[in-house]
C-alpha cells in the first residue's frame, strides 16, 4: 500500500509467535467496510460512502455465475463515452482511462453477494478497539500532532475522531483496497444493481482524473469505488476533498495530512460540534418504556434525566449539557448496554450509517487517552439472527398485520415499529430489538 507503518511485534518467546501473528492480522483488518447498515443497501444514503457491506460471513458462490447484459460492454462503454464528454470529460482523458477495461465479474458478484450471517455489535467493537489499532492510533496522533491542530483550527473536529475515522475506514492507510476504481466503477454501472449511481461515480471517478490529482492506474479503492485512506466515493470526494498540505494534489491516497483535512470537511458539514461529546453510556430505572430507544426519538439531556436516566457509574447527567438533543440506543436490545448519543454522533453517522460504525468510532476516539471502556454487560450468549432468520422475521410479522415492511433481511425503521408492537402484544420489553426468542414465538403462532 502507499502508506504504510512498520510493525513492532513485543513477542517475548518465539514459541508464542504464530498465534499472535494471527491475532495481529485479525486486528489489522478495517472495521468500516464490515459495519452492518441502518438500513436497505438499496436506498440511496447521505454518507460520504456507498451503503456499508454486512458485518457478516456471506453464503457460498456460485462458481456458474454468469451476468447476461443487455448488450456487450463495448457498446455500453461506447454510449457511456458519449455522456461522459457532454459532462464535460476530454475525449483523451476517457479514452486513457478506459484503455484495456475490461467488467471484473468479481465486483458484480460483491454487488450481488446477500450476507447470512452477522456479527454481533459487541465482536464488531472487539476489533474495533483492537490493542494494535489504539497503540497505533496514539502513536499517530503524536506525528500528527502539528497537522492536526491545524485542521482542528480550521474545520472544528476534534482530532481524536479523525483518527478514529482513519483507524476504522483503513486501519491507518494501510488497507485501502486494491481495485481499480475505473474498472469496478465501470463494471457496476454496466451491469450492477444502480447502474445510474454507478455511472454518476464513474463520472466524478474521470473529474478526479481530468482535475490531475491522481492518474487512472493509481486510482485504486474498494470493489464499491471508495478511495483512499478514509474511504471516499467519487463524488464525496469532488465536493469534499481538500489540497491540505499544499502540494497541489488532494491526495487522498498518499497524504495523511489530506486525508484527515478531507473527513474534517465532511464531518463538519454534517454538523459536528467540537469540543462536544458524541454521547454516552448510561443506566436506565426498571420499568423504562423501551419504545423510547429510537432514533427518531430525540429528547434534551434533562428530559431524559427526569426519566430517571444517569450515568454509567451512577451519577447524573451532566449539567452543561442539560439542554442538549439525544436519543436513546440500545445496540443490544434492553438485555445489553444503553447509550444518550447527541449531534457528533449522528455526524458520523452522515458518514457511514450504521450504528455499530458511530459507535466504534465514538469509543475508539476516546480508547486513545484511556476512556471508551463500556461498563454494561452484552448479552454475549445471544445469537444474532442470520439474513433468512430476519426475513422470516419479516414475513411473520406482516402476516399478523404488524406491517414490517419488504422482506429484505434489514432492519429498518418498518421492522422495528413492527417488532415493538408484537413485543408490546407479548407483554415483552418493546426495544424494537429482532431477537431468536421473537422469531420462535412467532413461529408458534
Amino acid at each position: 500500500m502507499p502508506f504504510s507503518f512498520p510493525r513492532r511485534w513485543p513477542v517475548r518467546q518465539l514459541i508464542a509467535a504464530s498465534s499472535f501473528f494471527i491475532l495481529v492480522a485479525c486486528a489489522e483488518q478495517p472495521t468500516a467496510a464490515v459495519a452492518t447498515p441502518l438500513q436497505s443497501a438499496s436506498a440511496p444514503q447521505a454518507s460520504k460512502n456507498v451503503p456499508a457491506a454486512s458485518n457478516a460471513v456471506a453464503q457460498p458462490d456460485d462458481n456458474n455465475f454468469e451476468i447476461q447484459p443487455a448488450m456487450s460492454f463495448s457498446e455500453w462503454q461506447s454510449m457511456f463515452r458519449a455522456q461522459a464528454l457532454s459532462a464535460g470529460i476530454r475525449p483523451e482523458v476517457f479514452d486513457n482511462a478506459f484503455a484495456g477495461v475490461t467488467p471484473d465479474m468479481s465486483v458484480v458478484k460483491a454487488d450481488r453477494s446477500q450476507p447470512e450471517f452477522t456479527r454481533p455489535v459487541w465482536e464488531y467493537l472487539d476489533s474495533a478497539m483492537s490493542a494494535v489499532r489504539v497503540r497505533k492510533g496514539q502513536a499517530l496522533l503524536a506525528q500528527y500532532a502539528d497537522a492536526l491542530t491545524a485542521i482542528e483550527q480550521r474545520y472544528g473536529v476534534d482530532r481524536q475522531a479523525l483518527v478514529a475515522v482513519w483507524g476504522m475506514e483503513s486501519s491507518f492507510g494501510q488497507f485501502q483496497g486494491t481495485q481499480s476504481v475505473i474498472r469496478s466503477l465501470a463494471t457496476l454501472a454496466y451491469e450492477g444493481r444502480r447502474p445510474q449511481f454507478a455511472q454518476d461515480q464513474l463520472i466524478a471517478a474521470l473529474q478526479i482524473i481530468q482535475h490531475g490529482d491522481i492518474d487512472a492506474p493509481s486510482m485504486l479503492g474498494s470493489w464499491a469505488g471508495a478511495m483512499g485512506q478514509t474511504q471516499f466515493i467519487p463524488t464525496t470526494y469532488n465536493t469534499h476533498a481538500v489540497d491540505f498540505d499544499g502540494d497541489g494534489r488532494r491526495d487522498i491516497w498518499n497524504s495523511p495530512t489530506d486525508a484527515l483535512a478531507s473527513t474534517a470537511h465532511y464531518l463538519q458539514s454534517s454538523g459536528w460540534q467540537k469540543g462536544q461529546p458524541w454521547g454516552f453510556e448510561v443506566q436506565l430505572n426498571p420499568g423504562f418504556d423501551y419504545a423510547l430507544a429510537d432514533a427518531s426519538t430525540r429528547k434534551t439531556i434533562a428530559e431524559w434525566q427526569q426519566m430517571g436516566l444517569k450515568l454509567a457509574n451512577g451519577s447524573t447527567l451532566p449539567a452543561y449539557l442539560q439542554q442538549q438533543q439525544a436519543a436513546l440506543l440500545l445496540p443490544a436490545g434492553y438485555k445489553g448496554p444503553a447509550f444518550l448519543v447527541m449531534d457528533n454522533f449522528r455526524a458520523i453517522l452522515k458518514y457511514n450509517n450504521s450504528s455499530s460504525y458511530a459507535l466504534g468510532v465514538s469509543l475508539l476516539s476516546e480508547r486513545f487517552s484511556g476512556g471508551g471502556y463500556v461498563t454494561g454487560n452484552w448479552p454475549r450468549g445471544d445469537r444474532p439472527l442470520s439474513r433468512s432468520e430476519r426475513i422470516e422475521l419479516q414475513t411473520l410479522l406482516s402476516a399478523r398485520q404488524y406491517d414490517a415492511g419488504a422482506p429484505d433481511g434489514i432492519i429498518g425503521a418498518n421492522t422495528r415499529k413492527a417488532i415493538r408492537s408484537a413485543q408490546q402484544s407479548f407483554g415483552w420489553p418493546a426495544d424494537g430489538y429482532p431477537t431468536q426468542e421473537l422469531l420462535n414465538q412467532l413461529r408458534g403462532q
